[in-house]
């Protein structure tokens, strides 16, 4: 998407595509009023104008005057609505054909369709949200778990737009003392005292860092933690992923190797979302198809939040399983005995393992043991990261990565005061702090970042 500023009308279909009882067609700009008079015929005999954020009964007409659906119909005027500009909604049928249909007419009336994400983008051109909420839209849309909607939902009330700015505030105040002592030296009193300097600065970079705590804090609430399964071919591994997502998402065949790469699925345990990935079994092989599947493998165990060491109950232990127990760590490790419906042997991997792991046995052919292991799976997750505060601010990636940036310019700063560099050479720094803050909340976007953020979004929002 090539993001403008025009003023002219859009339309687009606001709800999911698919059958379903209502479907949302919106337009939004200077015509949308006009456009929906022409198309809209009211049931009541007395309809003089829409009144604002008032839903009106009636139907939609095409060209020829055939009513197309029965509808209800609300113009928001602007600037008071989300976009900021004259918005009008058309609530008709769902389905496949009616919204498709209704959308066709806006446009033959002078709309044209909306771009991705062009309905926020013009809310925050407008000025009705700064680009983090902007975003926090697209993050509560795309929200996995109740938790993750929430933090969204905190970003989209304006927090951290507002813990930004007010950071920005007190920097470009800095700002301008410095300049104030670059611009009359001779003056008697002191413009901007060096522990006044230290005093701000440090101040900032304490407010700095209370943001990017709430990143890691929230990561597995935000992102899904990352729970990957490890074990020999044919232990189950893929059967568990089934079993614990609850469909056939996996391949389970009695070959070996049918698992090459990773498969990953999001569940959702108790509002916590985790990211379940299913890894290639170990074993001897000369293939480097799967050996570069094993090696991926490790990578993701390596880098997960907690491993879920598969071993089947039917079987004694191999020297592929104690080696890779070896290089698991117990914090970070649950073993899993899977096929427990079998008979088991002697001796039982559960028991030799237990002196260094957390053990829990299953079936995922018959679903026993699943529910415990589900509930104590999120209790491992859960217990390193602990659920958020309904009031924690959560910065994504790209607010992150900027927060460190502007961080990095004051800390830097924090140094050259210290060693006694001048004023004019300080304000260089704390620029491109300032200019960095502005970049989060919009006030400074480059083209391509706008576009960038813009074309996440789903057309219509």
């Amino acid at each position: 998407m090539t993001l403008t500023g025009s003023i002219d009308t859009i339309v687009a279909v606001a709800t999911p595509p698919g059958q379903g009882g209502v479907a949302i067609v919106r337009l939004s700009g200077p015509e949308s009023r006009a456009v929906l008079r022409r198309l809209f015929r009211p049931t009541r005999p007395d309809f003089k104008d829409f009144r604002p954020s008032t839903l009106h009964h009636g139907h939609v007409l095409d060209a020829a005057g055939v009513i197309l659906d029965e509808v209800l119909a609300v113009f928001m005027p602007g600037p008071g609505s989300f976009t900021g500009e004259d918005t009008a909604e058309i609530h008709c049928h769902g389905g496949l054909a009616l919204p498709g249909a209704v959308l066709a007419e806006c446009c033959r009336q002078g709309a044209r369709p909306a771009r991705r994400g062009e309905f926020s983008y013009r809310a925050w051109r407008n000025g009705r949200l700064d680009l983090t909420q902007a975003e926090a839209v697209a993050e509560a849309i795309a929200a996995p778990t109740r938790a993750a909607a929430q933090l969204a939902q905190v970003k989209l009330s304006g927090v951290l737009g507002r813990r930004v700015a007010a950071l920005r505030a007190e920097l470009e105040e800095l700002k301008a003392q410095l300049c104030l002592a670059v611009d009359f030296p001779e003056e008697d009193v002191d413009c901007l005292p060096p522990d006044r300097l230290a005093e701000v600065v440090e101040r900032g970079l304490a407010a700095l860092d209370a943001l990017l705590a709430g990143v890691e804090r929230t990561r597995a609430w935000r992102e899904g933690a990352l729970a990957v399964l490890r074990g020999r071919v044919n232990a189950g591994k893929s059967s568990l992923l089934n079993a614990l997502a609850g469909r056939e998402r996996a391949i389970v065949t009695d070959i070996p190797g049918t698992t090459r790469d990773w498969l990953e699925e999001l569940l959702d345990l108790d509002g916590l979302p985790v990211r379940l990935v299913d890894t290639a079994g170990l074993r001897r092989t000369e293939s480097p198809v799967e050996r570069a599947g094993l090696e991926r493998a490790g990578e993701l165990a390596r880098g997960a939040d907690l491993v879920l060491f598969v071993v089947g109950g039917d079987a004694p232990l191999s020297d592929e399983e104690r080696q890779a127990a070896d290089e698991l760590s117990a914090e970070r490790t649950l073993v899993v005995v899977n096929k427990d419906d079998l008979p088991r042997v002697e001796p039982w991997p559960g028991t030799e393992l237990a002196d260094r792991f957390e053990v829990a046995a299953v079936s995922a052919r018959t679903g026993a043991g699943l529910e415990a292991l589900a509930a104590r799976l999120r209790e491992r997750l859960a217990a390193s990261t602990p659920e958020p505060e309904p009031d924690t601010v959560a910065p994504n990636l790209r607010q992150a990565e900027a927060l460190r940036r502007a961080r990095a310019e004051l800390a830097e700063l924090a140094v050259d005061a210290a060693g006694g560099l001048p004023y004019d050479l300080l304000g260089v720094r704390l620029d491109a702090a300032c200019a960095i803050l502005a970049e989060i909340t919009g006030e400074i976007a480059a083209q391509d970042v706008l576009e960038a953020i813009f074309n996440r979004f789903c057309i219509g929002k």
